[in-house]
């Protein structure tokens, strides 16, 4: 399982270039990055992850299709892998649905490079 690398989906280069090359220095994960959706589902049908941070914002509205796509077992992916998501804002409704969909973290934005390296380091414990 140590051989599997995270998934970081964030569409700001800067940051998620910053995370995962950091992450990579300090030893902690090998993280394959994406930009979008769309390249998330890509690599989510092709290789196995041992846990993501996924940005659900997009736009006005949030995106929870890679969530689904995980819990529903139509990735590589263990459907229960560990999944931590970042947001601009969060109500009792989305933090309920989001539950439900069994992620472990919700990461609300403006945030510092810093809390996703420590929400990758949660993830490798949780499974």
């Amino acid at each position: 399982m140590a051989d599997r690398p995270m998934l970081l989906v964030e569409p700001e280069d800067m940051l998620r270039r910053t995370v995962s090359l950091t992450a990579r220095s300090l030893g902690m994960a090998e993280i394959d990055e994406a930009a979008s959706v769309q390249a998330a589902q890509r690599l989510l049908r092709q290789r196995r992850y041992r846990g993501a941070v996924i940005a659900i914002d997009t736009g006005t509205v949030h995106d929870f299709s890679l969530l689904d796509q995980v819990r529903q077992g139509q990735s590589a992916c263990d459907a229960q892998m560990p999944i931590a998501v970042l947001a601009n804002r969060a109500d009792p409704a989305m933090i309920a649905a989001l539950r439900g969909l069994g992620v472990q973290r919700i990461i609300l934005k403006p945030f510092r490079a810093k809390v996703l390296l420590e929400a990758f380091a949660a993830l490798e414990v949780v499974k």
